[in-house]
């Protein structure tokens, strides 16, 4: 049994009509007639709401239409792993390009075209769409950020909560031309990236995510030798008179303390356990 089923079986038992549950779950008819129709997969569980006011609304089990969905999109999953990958819509390109640092933007567009979804398209792709979905599903239960959203895209309310539902449920295979002229432009004023480093930073619309650019490094590091246990620490622990009352979070602290060829003694772990907790020797916030 699958979500639509439940739906329609619910409907009918209550005497409801697709309009009603459209209301309840704050988005239009069209929407939940397409899910209705099996015309759109159900959006993910973990990205919306819709499930909670759906299953309220039709009087379910908690939960329920949400395994049903989880169940529903996994099985369609395994139907659609065999095809190849689509590349980017002309469009959505397009709004990528122009959003690009203008000194930036041609040494870009070259590198898109001679690598059509190549590993940098494909990389400041998903990093526009993880910030732009992190954005969203923090903010849809904002009413208040919701109708602004709306009026900035010229959409009814109703149908910009289905907009980001489906944009919530997309990724760097499947966004479309709506997904940027309703989200992704409004949301996202420009980007840069550093070509030697792939150093992304993306600055988005102040009105709508207020704060500093987000950024995203990938650098080179040695392997973390800070976790290799000291003699003398090991000692420490070892010691209830020295280490009885130690949290476990003072416990990380000193293991990670780092030497240049001194090897600190058990006593020295006490005496900086005790600095720690000296509030003489820290600033208040």
């Amino acid at each position: 049994m699958d979500v639509c089923l439940v739906i329609k079986q619910r409907l009918e038992e209550l005497g409801f009509e697709q309009k009603d549950l459209a209301t309840a779950a704050g988005v239009t008819d069209s929407y939940v007639s397409q899910l209705l129709t099996r015309k759109k997969l159900p959006p993910a569980p973990d990205r919306t709401d819709i499930y909670d006011k759906m299953g309220k609304f039709l009087r379910l089990p908690t939960g329920k239409l949400s395994e049903l969905a989880e169940h529903q999109r996994k099985e369609e999953l395994k139907r659609s792993l065999g095809a190849p990958p689509v590349p980017l819509l002309k469009e959505v390109r397009e709004l990528i390009l122009r959003k690009c640092a203008p000194d930036k933007a041609k040494e870009v567009r070259a590198i898109f075209e001679q690598q059509p979804f190549g590993e940098v398209e494909r990389l400041v792709t998903q990093k526009l769409l993880d910030v732009a979905k992190r954005v969203a599903k923090d903010a849809l239960d904002s009413d208040t950020w919701l109708h602004l959203v709306a009026r900035l895209s010229g959409r009814p309310y109703e149908e910009m909560r289905v907009i980001i539902l489906e944009f919530l449920d997309t990724d760097t295979f499947n966004v479309s031309a709506e997904n940027c002229v309703s989200f992704l432009d409004p949301l996202i004023e420009s980007w840069d990236i550093d070509l030697a480093t792939f150093r992304i930073e993306i600055a988005l619309n102040k009105r709508l995510a207020p704060g500093d650019p987000k950024q995203f490094e990938f650098v080179e590091t040695e392997p973390d030798q800070s976790l290799k246990e000291e003699p003398g620490f090991k000692q420490f622990l070892h010691d209830p008179g020295l280490n009885s009352d130690a949290t476990p979070e003072e416990i990380d602290f000193l293991k990670r303390l780092k030497f240049s060829g001194k090897r600190p003694t058990p006593l020295y772990y006490y005496r900086e356990l005790q600095n720690l907790r000296d509030p003489l020797h820290f600033r208040a916030r």
